[in-house]
């Protein structure tokens, strides 16, 4: 049984492992618990897993009413747990993070079920903070998680998602979308949703972007476009720039990309490091206890990235990085070095090896 949601950095790596556990064992059972409102409702069934669903919500980090109906329906939704864990009968639950997880691997670990935590980034959530002190093991995708769980339990794995990515081979997809696939090109994106300041902050380089000799890929969320597009509708896009709302399969473009400037959330951090693809990374401020900075220092650290502030972000600093990166082969294939070294192409199999300790406990 695995359980994570709201946010596709939780929902991805517990894809990941599935995909792996798969292959490993074509016969074996999975279920999926999520909630109704988050993306995994519609993610997890698209992709034929059986689904089930719990009513929870997060904590208000004020004093707050609400705060109570939380904890009233954390109650209620660790009965339902309950419930679908011995319809199931699992040999072990794993968690991937977000509150319905909470529930799931804390009524697993009263019933005395094998129970397993995946953290993906370098500073621990909540959920999974709670859950440390129940859980047989923890796995980690940064190592400076270590420190803030129970030593004992813990194991270095990565991030199951970089295992679905190591391996993809190039394709045509640059052409496909009306580009070269023999001339550097740099990915801009902010996610799926895209991000505000760093459309804003293309948007206005577009006219220099043109000009240069590499390709510019700016991917700005399908909830963007046309206020981007509208707002550049006087500006000509050169041949070597290419604006799209949403690529659906982003991995299978990233083998061709030289460069990436984007956010620094768990799952880029997984695929980044992977592929070996040199990064300018513009980590988001709204996020819990600004993880993603901390995720970004760490590539930082080893020579895989470079960092820019969001509040520092504009079009003279986005193509100044750009240009430093783009213009540079030598120093991109030092950093693509560094950022491969990081990468933990086995990922979902060394989780799977922490579930099998779990089981065999």
């Amino acid at each position: 049984m695995i359980s994570g949601g709201g946010t596709g950095g939780h929902i991805y790596p517990a894809l990941a492992l599935i995909d792996a556990l798969k292959a490993h064992d074509k016969h074996a059972e999975v279920l999926y618990v999520g909630t109704h409102r988050g993306l995994e409702s519609r993610i997890v069934p698209e992709r034929g897993i059986d689904f089930k669903t719990i009513k929870i919500q997060g904590f208000k980090r004020s004093l707050s009413p609400q705060n109570f109906k939380t904890v009233w329906l954390f109650l209620k939704s660790v009965v339902t747990a309950r419930k679908y864990i011995k319809e199931f009968k699992p040999d072990v639950v794993v968690g991937t993070g977000g509150y319905v997880s909470g529930a799931v691997v804390f009524a697993a670990s009263q019933m005395h079920i094998p129970t397993v935590i995946h953290e993906q980034n370098s500073v621990v959530g909540v959920t999974n903070k709670f859950l440390s002190h129940f859980v047989d093991k923890i796995a980690i995708s940064f190592e400076s998680a270590r420190s803030q769980f129970p030593e004992k339990k813990v194991v270095m794995t990565g991030n199951p998602r970089a295992q679905q990515v190591a391996n993809i081979q190039k394709t045509a997809a640059l052409q496909a979308l009306g580009l070269k696939d023999d001339v550097p090109t740099v990915l801009i994106f902010g996610g799926s949703r895209g991000a505000a300041r760093i459309n804003e902050a293309t948007a206005a380089a577009i006219p220099e972007l043109n000009q240069r000799d590499y390709q510019t890929l700016f991917v700005t969320g399908q909830v963007h476009y046309n206020k981007i597009m509208n707002g550049l509708a006087q500006t000509a896009l050169a041949p070597n720039v290419k604006i799209e709302p949403y690529i659906k399969n982003m991995p299978a473009i990233l083998p061709e990309i030289a460069a990436i400037l984007g956010r620094a959330g768990a799952t880029s951090i997984a695929e980044i490091t992977a592929l070996g693809i040199p990064s300018i990374l513009v980590p988001s401020p709204y996020v819990t206890n600004d993880h993603q900075t901390k995720n970004a220092q760490s590539l930082v650290d080893a020579g895989a990235a470079e960092l820019v502030k969001e509040a520092d972000l504009n079009a003279t600093s986005l193509l100044h990085a750009v240009d430093s990166l783009m213009l540079d082969e030598t120093g991109r294939q030092k950093m693509a070095a560094n950022a491969k070294k990081l990468g933990m192409p086995d990922a979902a199999d060394q989780l799977l090896q922490v579930l099998e300790t779990a089981i065999n406990r």
